[in-house]
């Protein structure tokens, strides 16, 4: 199978790239914008025709999109996840390789859901963000391209490589300072927010998995369970042999809101505002991952402990 992988410099490209690789079957050309690509491309300016050319000259069986960004303003956001895919489907559509998309959605497609609940793939999206919105309108373009493609909507990748701006990176970060200057005392803000953590080796082996699968629509891929930050970073201090006390800065106070739930029959109910959390989807968010499991194969198998024992070492590395 000949793969054309975009964004393989990204966090998430990356190990997809080892994964594919690591399979002898797959012949792969990387697409992009940074040096360490076979092909330099830029999908925010460059024409659905010339990728068009470019397809019908490599003839991929599977266009794997795992370009985008995370950070930026809303007009950065729409351009890298939004227009960009736009191009992608669009040069699909034009050639002649009739390849099989598979593209990397996010859980903050989904925004808000209730305390306690999963998430299944028939939910409700209702991003509670300019990420979100950027990211749930590329999927909403993938879905109406009328491509063979499968969305596979990731919900927190963690594990080796994750940037030092994600929660957990952040937290490594504090307790390597901590560690490093001799402070006894950590303290910390907005841990009371629980979000479903997935290895980003896992990642990779479901978007293998998709690419040789005949699943279309949107599957989740996460852990299936909900972890709070608290519990994370006491998860953390024990990997990383952190003696010291760690304190939760009081979340500023803010009234009680509606949440919109996201399963079938939910009803609104009313939760405190969390602590402001970056990706827009409150206090709680847990994946239904049985499609995953029913239409790919796929489970994961990378503990949480695991994934933070690997951020922890490449952040005791710069100690």
């Amino acid at each position: 199978m000949r793969a054309l992988l975009i964004g393989a410099g990204g966090y998430l490209g990356r190990f997809v790239a080892d994964r594919l690789l690591a399979d002898p079957a797959v012949q792969l050309t990387a697409l992009g914008r940074g040096d360490g690509a076979d092909v330099r491309f830029d999908l925010t300016t460059g024409s659905p025709g010339a990728l068009a050319r470019f397809l019908d000259a490599v003839h991929p069986g599977v266009v794997i999109n795992c370009a985008g960004s995370t950070r930026g303003g809303a007009r950065d956001l729409i351009r890298h996840n939004t227009v960009a895919v736009a191009t992608i489907c669009e040069a699909l559509r034009r050639s002649h390789c009739g390849a099989r998309l598979v593209h990397i959605g996010c859980g903050a497609e989904y925004g808000p859901s209730q305390q306690g609940s999963s998430t299944a793939e028939d939910a409700v999206p209702r991003p509670g963000g300019p990420y979100g919105v950027s990211k749930l309108a590329a999927t909403e373009l993938v879905l109406g391209s009328g491509l063979d493609a499968v969305v596979l909507r990731v919900f927190s990748p963690t594990g080796p490589g994750t940037p030092a701006g994600a929660p957990l990176g952040r937290l490594a970060e504090a307790m390597r300072r901590a560690m490093q200057s001799g402070d006894g005392e950590l303290k910390l803000a907005g841990l009371a927010a629980q979000r479903d953590f997935v290895d980003v080796r896992d990642v990779a082996r479901a978007v293998h998995a998709a690419s040789l699968s005949a699943a279309q629509g949107i599957v989740n891929i996460g852990s299936g369970r909900a972890v709070r930050l608290r519990d994370a970073a006491a998860v953390l201090a024990r990997v990383a042999g952190y003696g010291g006390a760690l304190h939760e800065l009081d979340a500023p106070p803010g009234p009680v809101r509606p949440v919109l739930g996201h399963q079938r029959g939910d009803s609104d109910h009313m939760v405190p505002t969390p602590f402001p959390y970056p990706d827009g989807c409150g206090g709680w968010q847990q994946a239904d991952v049985r499609t995953a499991r029913d239409r790919l194969g796929w489970r994961p198998r990378i503990n949480l402990e695991e994934s933070l024992a690997d951020i922890w070492m490449e952040a005791a590395c710069r100690m």
